[in-house]
This record gives C-alpha cells, structure tokens and sequence, in this order.
C-alpha cells in the first residue's frame, strides 16, 4: 500500500523529526555551564576549607564551611535531574 504524507509529517521529516516544545525542549544553553561550574565550586570550596584547615574560605563559618561546599555542590547535583540535551 502506498503511504500518504501529510503536512505535519513532511514539517517532521524536513527538521529530522526534532519538534519538541515545552517539557521536552532542550535547555538553554547556559544551563550546562552553570550546573558543572556550581558542582565545582561546591567541591572547591570543601578542599579549600581542608586545605587550609578551616581559615579559608569564611573563617567565622568555621566547620559550616563543610555545609556551604555540599550545599552548592547538591544544587548542581539537582540540576542534573533537570538537563535534556
């Protein structure tokens, strides 16, 4: 049997069947940046306490330092829950 093209499917075939739109779009392009800088400055700021034995990066945070580091790095973490390519 021959198969009939329609508009919609010949639109789909032209863009190689990418139309996606809401849930399913992409992100934007600065999403991935943003999610890998914040893991890594989550992880920065945990071996910089470390490495400079708890006076670096706030001082008066003291051992919430620890916190702070796992905090951004966890936002970053749940960014990846998000990401579509």
């Amino acid at each position: 049997m021959a198969r009939t093209t329609t508009k919609s499917n010949r639109s789909e075939e032209n863009n190689g069947g990418e139309n996606r739109t809401g849930d399913d779009a992409p992100n934007a392009i600065w999403f991935k940046p943003i999610m890998f800088g914040l893991m890594l400055v989550g992880l920065a700021w945990i071996i910089v306490f470390y490495v400079s034995q708890g006076t670096l990066p706030v001082a008066s945070l003291k051992d919430w330092n620890i916190l702070v580091g796992f905090g951004i790095l966890f936002v970053g973490f749940l960014m990846t829950t998000r990401w579509r390519s």
